[in-house]
């Protein structure tokens, strides 16, 4: 599918979610099953093939909030507005320039939403029709008068809305400006909107699954039903690393973070870690985010004698934006020399603190190349990591 055929996603996360408490901050980033709420949300869209450009409208002050929960995704963050609304409106005009066929727009807190729900919803929007995800409603229902029962409201034909709700863009786009040029403001949803606007809205199949979390409660229930019972295959991933570093003329290498006195230097365009850079390129496997030099180009001079450290806690970071948790971290180191033993201690402790583990999961090994090839003439060192991370779910069939 091209990129003009893909539907972008407005991704509406700027409230304060005062239903929910605010103790722990806006529920769109309290954490279910490890994760933010958001960034489950948004994995839905991110792994969709018929979903392009993706836009999350934040409240000003969340930004912080919003790169923590969300490290590593590749979508666009835009501040929000006073009410809903307001906030889509902004979304779709982060979009104008770009003017998308089809968009979705999406409650940032309805993290259950499944590929199946996304892809009916795509394929019932036209040039001219919206579509709307939704559920008959199977409960009675009583209009109330004065706290009392006043009637008894008929449901055949109701039904209970959810999101992602489609359109044809350019139409909702109007449709929004047109209700913000003349002050109206009451709508609930975009459907809506819509509605008012005079575009047909074609209802689709929703799911009891893409439930929206209003109150503390379902944020509760949401983590219990990610949690409560262990996965049949669990998500255990391991990731290999290997990096290899000449000498040059120097005083002291660095390897896992320790300065070690040398009658020589690693070469490179760092402080050339070995250690520390094949640990990066594991970390960074068990998520398939590319290797150490997608992150850190060696053609960048920004990066010239950087502390190899900065790598490593990058892939951490994206390691646990993910909702992964480090299990355990095994280097070895090759060469003739320097001696290791003496500075592993010190470096056992500089991985866990980067790594933010126990020291008891990280293993630091070193053994020399027989004085064989480059490494036993002691022209360089080279180094295997091995990192096992867990992460949330279980592996799919």
């Amino acid at each position: 599918m091209t990129t003009d055929e893909q539907a972008a996603v407005v991704i509406v996360a700027a409230g304060r979610g005062e239903r929910a408490g605010q103790a722990e901050g806006p529920k769109q980033y309290r954490r279910i099953g490890g994760r933010a709420v958001i960034a489950r949300t948004l994995d839905a869209f991110r792994t969709h093939p018929a979903v392009g450009r993706i836009v999350v409208v934040i409240h000003p002050d969340d930004g912080k909030l919003f790169r923590d929960a969300v490290d590593g995704h590749d979508v666009t963050a835009v501040p929000g507005g006073s009410t809903r609304q307001e906030s889509v409106l902004l979304g779709l005009r982060a979009l104008q320039a770009e003017q998308p066929r089809h968009v979705l727009i999406h409650d940032a807190v309805r993290p259950f939403v499944d590929a199946d729900l996304i892809t009916r919803t795509i394929e019932a929007i036209t040039e001219r029709q919206g579509a709307l995800p939704c559920l008959p409603v199977s409960d009675t229902l009583k209009r109330e008068a004065g706290g009392m029962i006043g009637e008894t409201v008929a449901r055949a034909g109701l039904h209970a809305a959810q999101t992602p709700q489609g359109f044809p863009f350019a139409p909702i786009l109007a449709a929004h400006e047109k209700a913000h040029a003349i002050g109206k403001s009451d709508f609930t949803d975009d459907a809506a909107v819509a509605e008012w606007a005079g575009i047909p809205v074609k209802l689709v199949a929703g799911s009891p699954d893409n439930v929206k979390l209003t109150w503390a409660r379902d944020i509760t229930m949401a983590d219990q039903r990610l949690t409560a019972h262990p996965a049949g295959f669990p998500d255990i991933r391991t990731g290999n690393g290997y990096d290899v570093h000449s000498f040059e003329p120097g005083d002291h290498v660095v390897l896992c973070g320790v300065s070690i006195p040398h009658g020589k230097k690693l070469s490179g365009h760092s402080d050339a870690d070995v250690g520390l850079h094949a640990l990066t390129d594991a970390l960074l496997a068990t998520c398939g985010a590319g290797d150490i030099g997608t992150h850190f180009p060696p053609s960048d001079p920004q990066w010239k004698g950087a502390a190899s450290h900065l790598f490593v806690e990058h892939a951490v970071g994206l390691v646990r934006g993910r909702g992964g948790r480090i299990a355990n971290a095994d280097i070895t180191l090759i060469c003739e020399a320097p001696k290791i033993g003496p500075h592993r201690t010190a470096m056992t402790a500089a991985l866990a603190g980067m790594l933010k583990i126990s020291p008891d999961r990280v293993s630091v090994k070193a053994t020399t190349n027989e004085k064989l090839g480059f490494i036993g003439r002691q022209e360089g060192i080279a180094a295997i990591a091995t990192a096992s991370v867990i992460y949330p779910g279980e592996v799919p069939e």
